[in-house]
C-alpha cells in the first residue's frame, strides 16, 4: 500500500510555532509522503511563511504543497512559495511532481484551485468584466489541473493524485453555511480530475465540512483541512502496483484509513 499523509489549513505563525513538528517527525513510520493542502500561514507573510518553513524542513519523507486563499493575504504569494521550496517542499501551482523512494513514484499535481459553486448553482462568464474574471481564473485554475494530470498520466507513477485548497465536489462542504459553498469550491476542478484521471483527491479550505466525498466520476475526495480531521495530518492507503504495504503502522497523530 502507499500511504498519503495529508493536512490542511494548518494556519502557522510565531504564535504556534513547534506545534506540528512532533507530529511530523513520526511521519517515516506511517506515511510515504506528507501533502499540505493550502493555508498553511494566517496572512502569508514571510515571517509566517518561515514558520511553516521550520515545521517542514529536513524531513525523512516528500512534502508536496499548494498555497491557500489566506497565504495570498499580503500579496507576497512568489515570497512564501520561495521561502516553502527553500526548505524542501515540492510547492505547486498548474504544476506537477513526482516523489517517491524509487520503488514507490507517487504524482502529485497541484493547483489553489479558486470558487464558483457547483453544477445548478454556479457562477458564469456573464456580465460585468469583473464577474467575468472572476469566472475564466476559476477556469483556468482548473485548466492547469487537468493539464498537470494529465502530465503524469504520461510518466510512470504508481497513483496519481489532485491536490487543492479549493474543493472540487459539495460533498465535503455538508457543515458549512450552503450560502459560502460558490466562496468554497468550483466544480470545474472536478471536471479537470475526472477527464485527467487521479485516484485520490484531497483538498482543505472548508474547515466546518465533511471529510469524505466523490466526484461525479467516481474519483475519491479527503477534504483534509485541521478542523475537520482534528489531528496533525490524516494517513490515506491507496494500493500500489505490487500491493505491498511498506514500513510500519499510524503514528498516534493519524487516522488511518483505505482512500
Amino acid at each position: 500500500m502507499i500511504r498519503i499523509a495529508a493536512v490542511g489549513d494548518i494556519h502557522m505563525s510565531p504564535d504556534n510555532e513547534g506545534s506540528l513538528r512532533p507530529a511530523f517527525e513520526t511521519l517515516p513510520d506511517c506515511a510515504d509522503v506528507l501533502l499540505l493542502a493550502g493555508d498553511l500561514t494566517r496572512h502569508g507573510t514571510a515571517e509566517e511563511a518561515r514558520v511553516v518553513a521550520r515545521e517542514i524542513k529536513d524531513l525523512a519523507v516528500p512534502v508536496v504543497a499548494v498555497l491557500g486563499n489566506h497565504d495570498h493575504h499580503d500579496d507576497q504569494p512568489d515570497l512564501v512559495t520561495e521561502i516553502l521550496r527553500d526548505a524542501g517542499a515540492h510547492v505547486l501551482e498548474g504544476e506537477a511532481t513526482v516523489v517517491g523512494n524509487g520503488e514507490t513514484l507517487i504524482g502529485v499535481a497541484g493547483t489553489k484551485g479558486f470558487g464558483g459553486g457547483f453544477v445548478g448553482r454556479c457562477a458564469g462568464e456573464f456580465g460585468e468584466p469583473i464577474m467575468k474574471e472572476f469566472v475564466r481564473y476559476s477556469r483556468h485554475r482548473a485548466e492547469t489541473l487537468r493539464t498537470a494530470l494529465e502530465e503524469l498520466g504520461k510518466r510512470e507513477c504508481d497513483v496519481r493524485i489532485a491536490l487543492t485548497h479549493f474543493s472540487p465536489v459539495a460533498d465535503t462542504l455538508v457543515g458549512e453555511p450552503p450560502e459560502i459553498y460558490p466562496f468554497l469550491g468550483s466544480y470545474l476542478l472536478a471536471e479537470a480530475i475526472d477527464t485527467a484521471g487521479a485516484d485520490l483527491a484531497v483538498h482543505g479550505h472548508a474547515h466546518s465540512g465533511t471529510e469524505h466525498g466523490r466526484t461525479s466520476g467516481g474519483v475519491r475526495v479527503r477534504n483534509v483541512a485541521q478542523p475537520v480531521i482534528g489531528g496533525a495530518f490524516h494517513v490515506y492507503c491507496l494500493p500500489g502496483r505490487d500491493g505491498a504495504a511498506p514500513g510500519a503502522g499510524p503514528a498516534s497523530a493519524t487516522a488511518s484509513s483505505p482512500a
